[in-house]
């Protein structure tokens, strides 16, 4: 059966990724993510690239670490074998709640592992724990190096939790591409629908999109090609699948195939517009960002007073209406520093 699969990857393999990996960016090719490394291709190295690359998929994002616990299989031996047929390999963690320390020292032995990126998987476990996020980047970044590859994977419609830290995992000396999830299907919506909202409610936090791309639950050809159209038409970064474990056969031949891009990039939505009283990560980015231009607002997730009043400051500043809200054109400003 494999031989059969592959051989179809074959001929249907002609310019298969969304964005050609560009050199020494691990983020910016087709990627695609293995959870149990026995439940891909068998577990051989050898039999992974082959299928691999007769798909077109050019990085592996495999599971290295999950809380404080490494995963053994994440191995330098792995690492060593796949690379030696030219894949990418990069590892990931799943974050827990607690003990930050020792989740970054977990995620470092991936790294050392050999790994050519690592991502930071944080869910809904670190809702809320903006000390346990800002203490786990600083050692990580301490034990891996402030330039080694870093990024961020997380739920895509960050206003449907506004208290994960996306703010700590994006910001300064953290994750430089973010890796929003558009599992379009399992949330309910077409592609066309998840993508625009992902854009637009990641738009604040700067950093370039890489998205993961449904696979599991059997999603159709015609949604798994416009997904790959789609990202061609914003210009993400790069584009990844979850995941290898849980593929059909029907997914793989849709990653294969050659897509066009399209006649026109997609219309950029605008920045989402946050008002007095609003409690959300939205509200830490701009505090992060008012202090940085010498204005003073409380260190918490709420849109208080104090926020609101720095914000009219800003608008008086630059000429723009003085509404004490974080409307597009305010954030753009607020941004531009």
């Amino acid at each position: 059966m494999r031989k059969i699969l592959l051989a179809l990857l074959a001929l249907l393999v002609a310019a298969p990724a969304a964005a050609a990996q560009s050199e020494g960016d691990p983020f910016s090719g087709h990627g695609m993510w293995i959870w149990q490394v026995p439940r891909a291709a068998g577990g051989d190295p050898d039999a992974i690239a082959q299928q691999a690359l007769a798909a077109g998929i050019d990085t592996l994002i495999i599971k290295g670490a999950h809380g404080r616990t490494p995963w053994s299989q994440f191995s330098p031996e792995l690492v060593t074998a796949l690379k030696a047929h030219g894949l990418t390999v990069c590892a990931y963690q799943r974050m827990e709640s607690r003990h930050a320390k020792q989740q970054a020292r977990a995620g470092a032995v991936a790294v050392q592992a050999g790994a050519d990126c690592f991502v930071i998987d944080a869910e809904s476990e670190i809702e809320g724990r903006y000390k346990q996020a800002r203490r786990y980047v600083k050692v990580l970044r301490r034990l891996i190096g402030p330039d080694f590859p870093l990024g961020f994977t997380s739920f895509p419609y960050v206003d449907l939790h506004p208290l994960l830290p996306y703010s700590v995992f994006l910001g300064e000396g953290a994750a430089t591409v973010n890796l929003p999830q558009i599992y379009w299907k399992d949330i309910g919506d077409k592609p066309a629908t998840s993508f625009a909202r992902t854009v637009a409610v990641n738009s604040v936090y700067g950093r370039p999109l890489a998205p993961i791309g449904q696979l599991y639950e059997a999603p159709s050809r015609s949604d798994l090609l416009a997904f790959r159209q789609l990202a061609l038409a914003y210009g993400t970064h790069g584009t990844s699948w979850w995941s290898w474990d849980s593929a059909a056969g029907s997914g793989w031949a849709a990653v294969a195939r050659s897509v066009t891009p399209p006649a026109l990039p997609a219309a950029q939505p605008t920045y989402p517009t946050v008002r007095p009283g609003a409690r959300s990560d939205y509200v830490v980015w701009a505090k992060d960002h008012l202090r940085a231009l010498g204005l003073r607002v409380t260190r918490d997730t709420r849109f208080d007073a104090t926020t609101a009043e720095a914000v009219r400051v800003l608008q008086a500043q630059r000429g723009l209406p003085v509404t004490g809200a974080l409307d597009p054109v305010t954030w753009e400003a607020l941004l531009a520093d």
